[in-house]
């Protein structure tokens, strides 16, 4: 029965995030492009979404901490690596050249697949395919 209540948060969680993307116009590359182009016609809107995400991050954290333990789980599962290595570094990398040459990142490509498109299809494609080779590459 636990495992039917993560399934479904998990599901409305990442509804209301593609939700909130496609309502702040991140599924558009042309927002992200916009965002990136600081010489040109310069688009601060993903500026104003991430500020948003930040702050309700900073707040969030805070109140859920508070708790013992996660609502829907026995322990918090909080990161233990703090090293920047090298394949940290070049998924970064990799991450940002894939984001500004396409204009999605995988939440926004996935939400913009829903409304339709090639683009978003391909992308989801290529990350697949990255995902897929990180088995057989080794940075």
């Amino acid at each position: 029965m636990g495992n039917n209540k993560n399934i479904l948060a998990s599901l409305l969680v990442g509804l209301l995030f593609g939700l909130g993307l496609t309502v702040s116009g991140m599924v558009n590359p042309e927002k992200i492009i916009g965002f990136l182009d600081i010489t040109g016609n310069w688009d601060p809107t993903l500026l104003v979404v991430m500020a948003s995400a930040l702050l309700t991050t900073f707040i969030g954290y805070r109140l859920v901490f508070k708790r013992q333990k996660p609502v829907l789980a026995d322990a918090f599962q909080i990161p233990t690596k703090t090293v920047i290595d090298r394949p940290l570094v070049l998924g970064a990398v990799l991450f940002g050249v894939g984001w500004g040459m396409s204009g999605f990142c995988p939440g926004p490509g996935i939400s913009a697949a829903a409304i339709g498109g090639v683009m978003p299809w391909a992308f989801i494609g290529a990350m697949a395919l990255g995902m897929w080779s990180r088995g057989y590459l080794r940075a």
